[in-house]
């Protein structure tokens, strides 16, 4: 155990055998938010994109949020985005796409999860000059039994601070535009939206300046 959130929750690495629960966790929170199983056809997809990759690559900042009846949530990090995607670009996405077929670009005949398919194809790896002085980046999805408890807020304090530990100037934090939820919450917790010529327009990106050991010594 990592941090005791109280109630039965609890921050702990995750490890390869979590790779079924941050599919899951992945999975039930992919709709911005909300439950995605009704949509997808391949409920596997949207964790080997968006979860699992960090516990292989990066397995020191892979953490489960558990609770009381298993998985409820995850907390995954970066310390540096730009090797974190070159390794997906080398390593990853090319075991990925021998897995699925590519849909094509006609997004009007896509169906099911045919997105995830067309996305493991042609992923979105570039780092935008606007996220120059936020290196690192995490994720943090919670299953509805997990919210309200102030687990989001620890949670994402201990990836700053782990961070941060790291040398890490930066956190930056991408959010669906549709995910209100998400946006209202990190804007609460000190993060900034970031606006830039750019930046994609179909994403929101938040961050928040880190007081690295160097920064702290100053």
């Amino acid at each position: 155990m990592i941090l005791d959130f109280g109630g039965g929750f609890f921050l702990r690495q995750a490890t390869a055998d979590d790779h079924a629960a941050l599919a899951m966790v992945c999975l039930r929170t992919g709709d911005a938010g909300k439950d995605a199983t009704g949509k997808e056809d391949d409920p596997d997809l949207l964790g080997l994109i968006y979860t699992i990759p960090y516990q292989v690559l990066e397995p020191d900042l892979a953490f489960i949020v558990e609770g009381p009846v298993g998985a409820a949530g995850y907390l995954l990090g970066a310390v540096e985005t730009r090797a974190f995607n070159a390794r997906l670009a080398s390593e990853w996405y090319p075991r990925l796409k021998g897995r699925v077929a590519d849909p094509g670009p006609d997004r009007g005949r896509w169906r099911g999860s045919d997105w995830a398919r067309h996305s493991i194809h042609h992923p979105y790896l570039t780092v935008p000059a606007a996220l120059a002085a936020y290196p690192s980046h995490g994720h943090i999805d919670l299953l509805p039994e997990a919210r309200g408890k102030r687990i989001g807020t620890r949670a994402i304090t201990y990836l700053e601070e782990r961070l941060a530990a790291r040398g890490s100037s930066g956190l930056c934090l991408e959010v669906a535009p549709d995910n209100h939820g998400a946006l209202g919450f990190y804007k609460t917790i000190g993060f900034d939206e970031l606006h830039g010529p750019d930046l994609p327009k179909d994403r929101f990106y938040l961050a928040k300046r880190l007081a690295g050991p160097a920064s702290r010594a100053g």
